[in-house]
């Protein structure tokens, strides 16, 4: 048989055994580790023939053996900047192992290959050619280091001849850094002594003649000639050019960088053209890709971050939050968000310590099952509250730094109202805390003053139209809403929605009758039936009532408003509980501002107002990425209020976290207020729209909180504690254990398990925490643990983090409270009394009203978020315990329609809190030396 025919069968045979091998190890890494698959990324840039060629050989090659190419086409103008921006967002792709730049580039725009070969992550390098694995291989770290495909390729075929390179002369015919250079490392690593020749080389014929082993890349037509070849060589030909032939169909045949025909007869072995070096190029990247891929699994389990935590210098006594805070250095928020799987197109850096993540993540992640869900609730707390926010960020610690889980926390980002008002900043506390805290407290990214920007041009927008409809006949007003330009009539997308709600089909402005535009132009607001207020994010309490429209160009027309503070706009209650732009987009068009005179309901939509709102808040929908103390990472998401809104962090924050631990990782979150508030509320609100199912309640309880319910004096904030509360007296504590056992019925109504952390204090007796964890057991409790977190970090707060990983693996049975299709009053009933345990409701003439008016508009099958007291489980701050047998009185109900709920209001409470004697910004400056914030906490 002819030599040549057995090299040919050789590079053809082995690269299918190649690929069979790499076959079966695909196959072995997806069942060890299900859900993996080892990921290829093709970059071409133009739309050359002979490139997608070569990549349709490519992508064919990994869809046999199972790896998952993705091909990425640039058009040839894209430009240097968006070519590196590509490889940017694919050197972050976890999902990607292997990565190639298709060369030559074929673009219009001046763009430097070398540079781009360089941008390409080493670690993804599969074709060799970053000056870093050049660097590697001319060192021999063969082992570290990615090496060119071709070369690769031709080292395995001349090892399959069985003759051993060691001590071999070797010739390489060609210095390109993509063959040339590289065969030389090569074959000088394997103990080869190598001489390297191109085409300046004046004795080339001398040198190709002392070759045991010869390569030759020089891209020359038949350059070297069979006489040349020492007798018995090896001769590897990784030419590839065309040269006339008129007995071919399209005139040109294929011939290699050797003479065939006459080095076949000196040659030992010989690879021939086509059909030797090319079949092994492509086998070897396939190669490269399942070895990166393996490198990836060895240094990553999938499902399982790569984390780098702070460790804590824990002090006694601890210091003030704001010296723990500034003790730690916290890592730069891109590498927070790498460790946990973000690509890096997909955060907007804030800063150092912050960033926004685009919702492109959810996306990208839909695939990806969700972790465990664990809300964190507390029993009815003292005006002082009882450390929900500290246990969260405990928990989240020591879950992740100390048990080694993919673990989040999602809080609520704090108005600027409490943190210049009575209570200074708050983001946890003690060693569990997100930081840097004055980033955490102030601005943060910027969401609550869009909201503010957003909720007031809908304020204006409203009294704006009601001005103009008083001022203007239905033609006038006609000719300003729909203005010609140009010489040309038509109406906005937004009026052309108005028009199909009016019922009338017709596009053509002047096609409307006088009855049509008379409908169209009047939304006729009744005054008195605006619900919808100016807001701002301070503390101001001679806002809470206003006269507006007192300037003469108002012409008289005035009336009485409010301000509200920011928090607790609708708004941000459609932030919370919106699943995404498109969502958030339709929310905010369905908010109803006020009804007309004929009761109809007037909705932003109808003031042409939503696209503008969905401008302002376009950036303020996507999640603030952050971390705690111990570098576990933290979403901070939107903060409606736990009142007269659902008072919970967002269901985005929420669902892209979700993605990001995994099924075997944890996503804690916290709900507003005690359970009687705000976890009714996260599963009844928002449960219910994000159609997630919890798998935890945690429940935070402190002996102070059960001490006050068990017929302690008042707890008053800036007060010191009574005695009581000092001393251990376990009759009282016993006594107020009956709100905790209430609580902890309530969280079981919903069929989920319940573990009790019990935040201690440094006043608190071992037989007083023992007591609360006997109670709570026995009133139900899956678990019931002492933390201290506070004083702790995540340490203080294992055992728990325990306790809810043994809790999360029981069925939860989640369900809801009630059927969103009961009438309005039926569901008020339930909550009050299957949660705060009343015998009955009563609703006031008002709301008797508004039951009416909402059940007639089509609201009536909304969830219901109830308004009332956080300091009891009844409408009245000074019944304590679990108080039974009271009538519930109903004041008045109102509509968040485009957040999705009804608020009924039990007494009396202020959407704008006012400031103290002594606010707490007396106590705040900034240090202008060295820009420090001072006194903030």
């Amino acid at each position: 048989m002819d030599i040549s025919l057995i090299w040919m069968l050789l590079g053809l045979v082995y690269s299918r055994q190649v690929r069979e091998r790499l076959k079966k190890q695909v196959a072995e890494m997806k069942e060890k580790f299900p859900g993996f698959t080892p990921g290829l990324a093709i970059l071409q840039v133009g739309n050359r023939d002979d490139s997608n060629l070569y990549i349709n050989m490519k992508l064919k090659a990994a869809a046999e053996i199972g790896i998952s190419a993705n091909h990425i086409k640039l058009p040839n103008t894209a430009t240097e900047a968006e070519v590196l921006k590509c490889i940017a967002s694919l050197n972050g792709d976890p999902a990607v192992h292997g990565f190639i730049v298709q060369l030559p580039l074929d673009s219009d725009k001046p763009i430097n290959t070398e540079k781009i070969t360089n941008a390409v992550a080493p670690e993804k390098d599969v074709d060799g050619l970053s000056s870093i694995n050049a660097g590697k291989l001319s060192r021999g770290d063969l082992g570290d280091c990615f090496i060119p495909c071709t070369p690769k390729g031709c080292m395995e075929l001349i090892r399959q001849t069985g003759i051993q390179v060691t001590g071999k002369r070797a010739v390489v015919v060609g210095r390109s850094k993509i063959v040339g250079a590289p065969m030389h490392d090569l074959l000088l690593w394997n103990h080869a002594t190598v001489t390297t020749c191109h085409s300046k080389t004046s004795t080339l014929a001398e040198e190709v003649a002392k070759a045991d082993i010869l390569v030759v890349a020089a891209g020359k037509a038949e350059m070297v000639k069979g006489e040349w070849i020492k007798p018995g060589a090896i001769v590897i030909d990784c030419g590839i050019n065309h040269v006339p032939d008129s007995t071919k169909a399209s005139g040109k045949r294929v011939v290699g960088d050797v003479a065939y025909a006459t080095a076949k007869e000196k040659a030992s072995y010989i690879t021939p053209v086509p059909g030797g070096v090319g079949p092994m190029t492509v086998a070897m990247l396939m190669q490269s890709t399942v070895e990166s891929a393996q490198r990836f699994l060895e240094k990553f389990q999938p499902g399982k971050w790569n984390i780098q935590y702070n460790q804590l210098t824990l002090k006694m006594p601890v210091p003030s939050d704001i010296e723990i805070s500034r003790s730690c250095i916290p890592k730069p928020i891109d590498q927070v968000a790498k460790e946990i799987g973000l690509l890096p197109d997909e955060i907007e850096l804030y800063g150092q310590t912050k960033a926004k993540v685009h919702l492109s993540a959810l996306k990208r992640l839909k695939n990806q099952p969700d972790g465990k869900y664990v809300v964190v609730t507390g029993i009815t707390p003292t005006p002082l509250g009882e450390g929900k926010s500290t246990t969260t960020i405990g928990l989240v610690q020591a879950l992740g730094a100390h048990l080694h889980q993919n673990v989040f926390a999602c809080v609520r980002q704090p108005s600027q109202g409490p943190t210049f008002g009575i209570k200074g900043g708050a983001a946890g506390g003690g060693y569990s805390q997100v930081v840097p805290m004055e980033e955490f407290n102030l601005h943060l990214t910027g969401d609550i003053h869009a909201i503010t920007a957003a909720n007031n041009l809908v304020a204006a927008a409203v009294d704006t139209r009601i001005f103009h409809e008083l001022t203007q006949s239905d033609q006038a007003l006609y000719n300003r809403l729909v203005p010609s330009v140009n010489g040309v009539r038509k109406f906005s997308e937004i009026q052309i929605r108005r028009l199909q709600k009016l019922g009338i089909s017709k596009t053509d402005p002047a096609a409307l009758t006088k009855e049509e535009v008379n409908l169209f132009v009047r939304l006729d607001i009744d005054p008195a039936t605006i619900t919808w207020q100016r807001v701002l994010d301070t503390n101001d309490r001679f806002l809470r009532r206003i006269t507006i429209g007192q300037s003469p160009t108002e012409k008289g027309f005035s009336r009485m408003a409010q301000f509200d503070i920011t928090v607790s706009s609708e708004i941000m209650a459609v932030l919370a509980l919106s699943d995404g732009l498109d969502d958030m987009k339709k929310r905010l068009g369905r908010m109803v501002v006020a009804s007309s005179k004929r009761g109809e309901p007037v909705t932003t939509d109808d003031l042409g107002v939503t696209g503008a709102l969905a401008v302002l808040m376009k950036d303020a929908v996507k999640p603030n990425l952050m971390q705690t103390l111990e570098g576990t990472p933290v979403f901070v998401h939107a903060g409606p209020f736990a009142n007269i809104a659902h008072g919970n962090s967002s269901v985005l924050a929420d669902k892209i976290a979700l993605k990001l631990v995994g099924k075997e990782g944890f996503v804690v979150t916290e709900a507003g207020f005690g359970a009687d508030i705000g976890m009714e509320k996260f599963f009844n609100i928002k449960c219910r729209y994000s159609d997630l199912r919890p798998n935890v309640v945690v429940l935070v309880a402190t002996v102070r909180a059960l001490k006050m319910h068990g017929g302690g004096p008042a707890v008053t904030a800036g007060i010191p504690l009574p005695k009581e509360y000092m001393e251990e007296n376990l009759q009282l504590l016993a006594k107020g254990c009956s709100n905790l056992s209430k609580q902890i019925q309530n969280a079981r109504l919903f069929g989920v398990p319940v573990v009790v952390a019990v935040n201690a204090f440094k006043t608190d007796t071992k037989a007083e925490l023992a007591l609360v964890v006997q109670l709570a057991k026995e009133a139900g409790a899956f678990d019931a643990v002492v933390c201290t977190h506070w004083a702790e970090g995540g340490k203080g707060a294992v055992a728990l983090a325990q306790a809810v990983q043994r809790a999360s693996q029981t069925p939860s049975n989640f369900r809801f409270l009630y059927n969103v299709e009961l009438p309005v009053i039926d569901k008020i009933r339930i909550i009050a009394q299957q949660i705060y345990g009343a015998s009955d409701i009563e609703l006031l003439p008002e709301a008797q009203e508004k039951v009416a008016v909402y059940t007639k508009q089509g609201f009536g099958n909304l969830p219901i978020c109830m308004a009332k007291t956080h300091l009891s489980l009844s409408h009245d701050p000074e019944q304590k315990g679990a108080p039974t047998g009271f009538i519930l009185p109903i004041r008045d109900i109102r509509a968040s329609v485009g957040a999705g709920f009804l608020y009924p209001l039990v007494g009396t409470m202020s959407t704008m809190p006012g400031l103290p004697t002594r606010p707490s910004f007396y106590d705040i400056d900034l240090d202008t030396a060295s820009g420090e914030v001072n006194g903030l906490f």
